[in-house]
């Protein structure tokens, strides 16, 4: 590895020193040695190659159940049958949620996911940048059911194109800089009501109380303080969620544009 600066632990980063946002020098042990090893790995690709790393972000906010989802997953599904999966990539922001292992189970369902502070947005940060810089990345995988991170991690290499999609990722500054299209999905809350129920209670075993309770007491207030004022951070605000077939046309032929 390309020697120079060196992290809180000692290690030296090289160019990924931008990558480095840990604390203390135990935590930048551990982390930037995880980088180390993905640095190897982009050394090993990167050799077979002579084209310049280059990772368009593509970012999908709006409300919970707004059919942001749906609209990532239609654009992901046909630019792959168009480009081939090796080009293009989804993130959930929902996989950035802080780990909750060393709580109870009655503290976690007690945290608020719809407040900023519940997102891990400095790891998603840190990650971005390293596929940015041509690096494969270990995303953390979030379980609904147990309110905190699984012990198994998902690889993914570097792709041309990043679709990021979740509630929260405008309200971010640092992702909102990395983005190259932003986009805001805007759909009538009393619809994504509708829709959060029927997934909480037949997707992640809730109770129809606890969802309606969650809604009442953090889902719509944290809506109206965070999610949307965000939506003046968008390039594009797209109507009538996930179904709005005009619309996806419009940003596939954007997105596909990256591709030339």
């Amino acid at each position: 590895m390309t020697g120079g600066k060196k992290c809180s632990a000692g290690l030296s980063c090289g160019p990924l020193m931008l990558a480095c946002t840990c604390s203390t020098p135990y935590n930048c042990r551990v982390n930037c040695s995880l980088i180390a090893e993905a640095y190897s790995e982009y050394q090993a690709f990167d050799c077979m190659t002579d084209k310049p790393h280059q990772c368009v972000i593509i970012g999908i906010a709006g409300a919970s159940a707004s059919g942001k989802s749906l609209i990532a997953s239609t654009l992901y599904r046909e630019l792959c049958y168009q480009v081939g999966d090796e080009h293009i990539g989804i993130i959930s922001e929902g996989s950035y949620y802080k780990d909750q292992s060393g709580m109870t189970m009655t503290e976690r369902v007690k945290t608020n996911y719809d407040h900023p502070s519940a997102m891990d947005h400095s790891l998603l940060f840190q990650y971005i940048q390293m596929l940015k810089a041509g690096l494969p990345i270990e995303m953390p995988v979030y379980s609904y059911v147990e309110h905190t991170r699984r012990p198994e991690t998902l690889h993914l290499r570097p792709k041309k194109v990043i679709i990021l999609e979740e509630i929260l990722l405008l309200t971010d500054l640092r992702l909102r800089q990395e983005m190259n299209l932003s986009i805001f999905v805007d759909t009538p809350l009393d619809i994504c009501l509708m829709r959060r129920m029927k997934r909480d209670v037949n997707e992640r075993g809730r109770s129809m109380d606890s969802v309606i309770g969650e809604y009442q007491r953090t889902v719509r207030p944290m809506f109206l303080q965070f999610i949307e004022p965000s939506k003046q951070y968008a390039d594009i605000i797209v109507p009538r969620g996930g179904k709005n077939r005009i619309a996806i046309d419009i940003l596939k032929a954007k997105i596909s544009q990256f591709f030339e």
